[in-house]
């Protein structure tokens, strides 16, 4: 005998059926077939529908109730997935707590730009600007950040990545996990496998880069994600040639000729 939830729309419907039995009543007799209703004034009939409009009327709802209840409950029934973990702000903090000043600088990415990240990447970046976080002690770098989205099985992993004055990732956390499974990946076993990474390491999954059991296509994600991370602060803020001329080229009030400062 198959089981069934109490919550679910086929009880809902098996409590209307048993409701309009005591309602409406089939009698039939062997010799006669079914009972004619009995006569009644012009005013009770202007009053009384037939039993056939009736049973068809209550088919109807009970039809209604056991298709449209998963679609009607489902908005409110679903669990919600969405974890968060940081915001721009605490992250920030958690990666650079004795910096003396957070800014950023964006950068666009126009056509050359993208064809060296396209190059280097194996695909073309998805966006047509990107920030990067600065972190500076007496006019010293210590360090940078980048926090970016990167797809996992259905929904966006938003991540942050930290990486030295020179480019090599010193710590990776995930800041908003939105899977409804797969979230082993904010696990710090997992997420110390990036640590020491630069741009020359491809990161290939299963390679340079342990998946967790369970969590692969998350895990995936992550290794695309970071290594992005890596190859963006190599291209955009470490000074190189193309860049530094357009840099310095920019007028004073261009928020890309200096870091803007972060409020923590």
């Amino acid at each position: 005998m198959p089981v069934v939830r109490i919550d679910s729309p086929e009880t809902d419907a098996l409590f209307i059926l048993v409701k309009l039995r005591t309602v409406i009543k089939f009698t039939q007799e062997p010799s006669k077939g079914f009972r004619t209703l009995p006569r009644w004034s012009a005013a009770s009939r202007a009053r009384r529908l037939p039993a056939r409009y009736i049973t068809g009327s209550a088919l109807a709802l009970v039809f209604a109730v056991a298709t449209a209840g998963p679609s009607a409950r489902g908005a409110d029934s679903a669990p919600r997935t969405e974890s968060s973990y940081y915001s721009t702000r605490s992250v920030l903090a958690e990666f650079f707590p004795n910096s003396e000043h957070v800014g950023f600088r964006t950068f666009a990415v126009d056509q050359s730009i993208r064809a060296r990240l396209a190059q280097r990447l194996g695909y073309a970046p998805a966006r047509d600007k990107y920030t990067i976080f600065v972190a500076t002690t007496h006019g010293k770098v210590d360090g940078y950040a980048v926090v970016d989205d990167e797809k996992g099985l259905h929904q966006p992993i938003t991540f942050a990545t930290r990486l030295s004055p020179r480019g090599m990732v010193e710590r990776v956390e995930i800041m908003v996990y939105r899977e409804p499974r797969g979230d082993e990946v904010r696990d710090v076993r997992f997420r110390k496998q990036f640590q020491g990474k630069t741009s020359q390491d491809p990161l290939r999954l299963n390679r340079d880069i342990d998946a967790v059991s369970g969590a692969t296509v998350s895990s995936a994600s992550l290794a695309v994600g970071v290594r992005r991370a890596t190859i963006l602060v190599e291209e955009l803020a470490l000074g190189l040639s193309t860049l530094a001329s357009a840099h310095a080229a920019a007028p004073a009030g261009d928020s890309a000729a200096r870091p803007a400062p972060v409020n923590r």
